[in-house]
């Protein structure tokens, strides 16, 4: 098994069709392959074996995506990380997965060239490096044959927040991604006549595996940007006819401000927002404006994205659905134990997405799994049809008085007020009580914050205890 194998699929059945377009220019699956095939026996030239580690660590662009299929396809693991790192981070991250090789971008060449001894990397791809992404695939060969791998043989590394704040390297396996990217495939109804505009960064999951992985194996288009820019995002949907439209809450709130977004998304068929909750009054809002439903999924890093999915068929607005296929969810309390349905706890996870474990951190690795079962850190409820609801994150839980207070419910409230564009409530230390219930608030254009017209409210629909002492 080898996920790029996708890719070959891709060319195979569409070969014309256009895999990738970013800016003027598009490139077709046929020759998108092909690029990808002449880095991977390049690689393999430049003395790259399966199992090495090569690194990736540039903004959105072609050159990343076929670097990265090169990659996978001569056997090697690519460990994916954000351009914008500082070089501390950079230093911490590039010293964990020791990558052979790294791709990366002239801004970061400085950098590189000052740790790359210390780290051991042998090879830097990048204009003015060692070799630059067009003179590596010059060497290569287009007719390069995808190797073959063991299923739980690690394809990916991601790097994503611990517990003590330092990166940790998610080791997903061929297995765990061709798991999820047929399930987003499959969930979505995706189809090689889809459009799928991409913004977020390539070095996450939901850029990474559930809208390219997702987006490939259906043969579909990828409209690339390097970052999100509210004017030209706009700008691409209307000018290459987006189908498929992915970003987070915040991007939604931004585009709800916009003059007539429902003529600006006419193109578009399906929204999805991932990487954090959504309030449910936001869906509301963006289903009158547009006409769309928007879309989520519950997932992380550690389950190569997709755990649930919130249907077509039974869409359940303030839920993230009901487990996808192959995967199984279960409500604990803190002490591992099974809660009955409607029981609040944390969320359990067990199937062939969840990661092999933690690069070359066996004790983070061990505590995040009860047996075969992974610990998310995230509270959920499930209801009696099998949808789950997400709580809140079991380390952003307020604990005032001696009473827990989940942010989430209290900014849901809090996202029903006119006056209110975005909120987050947290807890700040308090002498008294522990923690002090407390919310920030953005307000609407237009509209005032009153502290104490808000606390009524939010009594009148809240525990005292919930409501919050102070507003920012």
């Amino acid at each position: 098994m080898n996920v790029a194998a996708n890719l070959d699929q891709a060319a195979l059945h569409f070969p014309d069709r256009t895999a990738v377009i970013e800016e003027d220019s598009s490139t077709s699956y046929l020759l998108f392959n092909q690029d990808a095939n002449r880095i991977a026996s390049a690689l393999l030239r430049l003395g790259v074996e399966p199992g090495d580690h090569l690194g990736l660590c540039a903004p959105n662009s072609y050159p990343w995506l076929a670097f990265y299929f090169g990659v996978l396809k001569a056997g090697a693991v690519a460990a994916t990380f954000s351009h914008l790192l500082t070089k501390e981070e950079l230093y911490r991250t590039i010293t964990d997965c020791a990558p052979r090789v790294l791709y990366t971008t002239p801004e970061r060449l400085a950098d590189v060239t000052e740790l790359r001894e210390a780290v051991g990397v042998r090879q830097v791809v990048c204009e003015d490096g060692d070799i630059s992404f067009a003179a590596l695939a010059e060497q290569g060969d287009p007719d390069f044959k995808t190797i073959d791998r063991h299923r739980d043989a690690t394809a990916v590394i991601l790097y994503t927040g611990g517990t003590t704040g330092v990166p940790k390297g998610a080791m997903l396996s061929h297995q765990n991604i061709q798991t999820s990217v047929f399930n987003v495939a499959h969930y979505e109804r995706s189809s090689p006549e889809d459009r799928a505009l991409c913004f977020l960064p390539l070095s996450h999951v939901f850029g990474q595996i559930h809208i390219l992985g997702g987006t490939v194996l259906s043969g579909g288009s990828i409209v690339l940007l390097p970052s999100f820019d509210l004017d030209q995002v706009l700008e691409t949907i209307q000018r290459h006819q987006v189908t498929k439209f992915f970003a987070v809450p915040t991007i939604y709130i931004r585009l709800l401000r916009v003059p007539d977004i429902g003529e600006k998304m006419r193109s578009v068929r399906y929204c999805f927002s991932a990487a954090a909750s959504m309030a449910a009054e936001v869906v509301r809002e963006w289903k009158a404006q547009t006409g769309l439903d928007i879309y989520e999924s519950y997932g992380m890093t550690e389950s190569a994205t997709m755990v649930t999915y919130n249907h077509y068929y039974r869409h359940v607005i303030g839920s993230v659905g009901t487990p996808v296929n192959l995967v199984e969810v279960q409500i604990r309390d803190l002490e591992g134990n099974p809660l009955e349905q409607g029981l609040r706890g944390e969320i359990c996870i067990s199937g062939p997405n969840i990661t092999k474990g933690y690069l070359n951190n066996p004790e983070e690795t061990a505590s995040a799994f009860w047996g075969e079962w992974f610990r998310s850190g995230d509270i959920g409820v499930m209801d009696e049809d099998g949808y789950l609801f997400i709580v809140d994150r079991l380390k952003d839980m307020i604990i005032t008085g001696g009473e827990n207070v989940y942010p989430r419910e209290v900014e849901e409230v809090l996202y029903t007020r006119p006056e209110v564009l975005e909120c987050a409530v947290v807890g700040l230390p308090d002498d008294e009580y522990g923690e002090r219930v407390t919310a920030f608030i953005i307000q609407r254009e237009g509209h005032q914050v009153n502290p104490s017209t808000l606390k009524d409210f939010l009594k009148a629909r809240l525990a005292g205890f919930k409501v919050p002492k102070e507003f920012v």
